[in-house]
């Protein structure tokens, strides 16, 4: 079957890269849902795979976590789907990926595509939307749907894929007011379409541009790029007893000065419950059917900014290009073989 992989970490400017493959289609776990894909789309998580991992020599490693697609098979032990299903999710990141044209996953890490969405705009959400909802509703502990609570959410990186649907969950599931960080006039704005409250520039100090909106101190800060530069600013900006959620990759993160006010510190990796085989690993299939249901509801909106093509390694290599510039503005999404 068609796929597409890389026998080399190499620069993505370098044709080799990214290429076209023929792989046999996967075998089938128990639990697994075999699914003909129609549509994925790139996260950072893509770049940074492809930039770390050495695949054994002669041997392909094929990336990709969204998708969009309908089953076609299920393995013995499935009970929450059956072929024709159409499904959307993001995959564990220790299986091979969904760019192929079938794809082997475990259901209880998959969710009902929203119905009112075509492929292309639900293939920009199951990654992003888990990440988003964990991190607010699981690792910060804000209660889902209750919008009783005052205070304050700071959001850095608000115009990314992640940023995109946190904005729009605390916006629209909490009572918290919604601070997002963005510095191009287009990301402002991509910001204030998504619900928030009001926007702050990240190339300056994050606790000034607080000050400037009058709001001198949050509740929570959710950091989503940069955290280590960010890290002083974090920890003026954050009220006594408040609480920091990040999901990128600091070299360092000397959280010591937290200690004053008692702060909190909450790692978010949406594949801990996929790699782990924690006994909530289902949580994921019922968070990612409430996604479907708020987007069908018209309460969330889909994050694609970009359709790139065809799923061929031309294409991924341009989508993979756009995530490296630090540039990009929600999901670009790929369809179709």
């Amino acid at each position: 079957m068609k796929a597409v992989g890389f026998y080399a970490s190499l620069p993505i400017e370098d044709a080799a890269s990214l290429v076209d493959l023929d792989i046999p289609a996967p075998e089938l776990r128990p639990h697994d849902l075999l699914v003909r894909v129609r549509a994925v789309s790139v996260n950072p998580v893509d770049v940074k795979v492809r930039a770390r991992t050495t695949p054994a020599e002669g041997t392909a490693h094929v990336l990709g976590y969204d998708a969009v697609g309908t089953v076609e098979a299920v393995g013995p032990q499935v009970t929450l789907f059956r072929p024709g299903d159409e499904v959307f999710y993001a995959g564990s990141i220790d299986r091979p990926g969904t760019n192929s044209v079938l794809h082997a996953v475990d259901e209880r890490i998959v969710g009902r595509k929203p119905t009112t969405l075509t492929d292309a705009e639900a293939a920009a959400l199951p990654l992003t939307a888990i990440t988003a909802w964990e991190l607010l509703f699981d690792r910060l502990g804000l209660p889902y749907g209750v919008k009783t609570q005052g205070g304050a959410i700071l959001i850095v990186n608000g115009a990314g894929g992640v940023g995109s649907i946190l904005i729009q969950l605390a916006r629209r599931l909490t009572g918290l007011t919604v601070i997002a960080t963005a510095s191009r006039p287009e990301t402002i704005q991509w910001c204030k379409d998504m619900g928030a409250h009001h926007v702050i520039d990240h190339r300056q100090p994050l606790d000034e541009g607080l000050k400037a909106i009058g709001i001198p101190q949050v509740q929570y800060v959710a950091s989503l790029t940069a955290t280590d530069q960010h890290l002083p600013a974090i920890a003026n900006a954050l009220a006594p007893q408040g609480a920091l959620a990040l999901i990128d990759d600091p070299k360092t993160l000397d959280i010591v000065p937290f200690k004053r006010k008692s702060l909190s510190v909450h790692w978010e990796l949406m594949f801990t419950r996929p790699l782990f085989d924690t006994p909530d690993l289902i949580r994921q299939h019922q968070l990612l059917n409430e996604v479907s249901a708020l987007v069908d509801a018209g309460l969330l909106r889909t994050s694609l900014r970009e359709e790139l093509g065809a799923i061929t390694a031309a294409n991924l290599r341009k989508a993979h290009a756009l995530v490296e510039s630090g540039r990009s503005i929600g999901k670009a999404v790929l369809v179709g073989f």
